[in-house]
């Protein structure tokens, strides 16, 4: 029989043999530099693969399953409840309007800061940069528990306002409201966006600059026609990295409790009945949006922002 007639399993068989072979006694560079890359990755592959793709498949098929305790039968019935009750709507709009509230209000406070410790040159810098970058490192717990320290019914500016306003310290107080919760969100999220801005305004071209303003242009001419295309892909950038840590913050909002968002109400399934299913097909919707966002808006951008 000719070469037309092997099977396509045979095909596949003896790809594999030879990929396998090629790995296990390499004939080329190519071939030992393959080898080396799969060495050095197998590691973190085998991690992914434990702790990443196996449970988030269990996680689609229980937000599939018909029953309750055991992955069985198929149903769209979480789904539809997500698309259709009004409840869940309105988490989800919540969810979307105030992680992107708080970018947005994070990038613009991050891109003046980045100006200026990247254009000047600061006294105590170091210490700047550490003070600045210090969130990064603080879990969601305690930036909330700061915030019900500043702005709780006892807090110091709760009573500092009180004081000022008259006003009583419970009516001042905002720690566990909607504002409470904002001023906890871009505490955490302006450093990241620094992180990403910083980078893109070192690669700025300085000279560009300096022949617009030798031109007549003003400071503000010069940042809207010069600097801000060249940091263009940072911003884009910025906005990819912290809208989806807006979307995934957990720890400060179950704290705060200032909005139901979607990862506390994922939890509330979880505490109140144990309804896994619900809360898989939550998370898998979770999940499934973040990623295309972020695939999405790679697309636009240069900027190193890892899916």
């Amino acid at each position: 029989m000719g070469a037309d007639h092997v099977s396509p399993g045979a095909r596949v068989a003896e790809a594999v043999q030879t990929t396998v072979g090629s790995l296990v006694s390499p004939a080329t560079e190519r071939q030992r530099e393959i080898r080396r890359v799969i060495a050095l990755c197998l590691p973190f592959s085998v991690l992914l693969v434990f702790s990443g793709v196996f449970p988030l498949t269990e996680m689609v098929r229980i937000s599939f399953s018909e029953s309750r305790l055991v992955t069985e039968g198929f149903t769209l019935e979480f789904y539809r409840t997500l698309a259709a009750d009004p409840y869940y709507r309105t988490i989800a709009f919540n969810t979307v309007w105030f992680a992107a509230a708080t970018t947005v209000t994070s990038i613009c406070v991050a891109v003046p800061v980045a100006h200026a410790l990247e254009k000047y040159d600061l006294p105590a810098k170091s210490v700047i940069l550490t003070v600045l970058s210090f969130p990064n490192s603080l879990p969601g717990i305690v930036a909330a528990f700061m915030i019900i320290i500043l702005f709780g019914n006892t807090g110091v500016l709760s009573n500092v306002i009180a004081f000022l306003s008259g006003q009583s310290r419970i009516d001042v107080a905002i720690a566990t409201s909607v504002g409470g919760l904002f001023f906890a969100y871009i505490y955490s999220m302006i450093p990241r966006a620094l992180l990403l801005l910083r980078g893109t305004y070192a690669e700025v071209n300085t000279d560009a600059e300096e022949a617009a303003r030798s031109l007549g242009a003003t400071p503000l001419e010069t940042f809207r026609y010069v600097t801000l295309p060249q940091i263009k892909p940072g911003l884009i950038g910025a906005f990819i990295l912290v809208f989806r840590t807006g979307l995934a913050i957990f720890g400060t909002v179950l704290i705060l409790k200032g909005l139901l968002v979607w990862t506390l109400q994922i939890d509330r399934e979880l505490a109140q009945g144990f309804n896994i299913a619900q809360a898989s097909a939550m998370a898998t919707v979770w999940f499934v949006v973040v990623l295309g966002f972020t695939v999405l808006m790679l697309r636009y951008t240069s900027a190193e922002v890892s899916i």
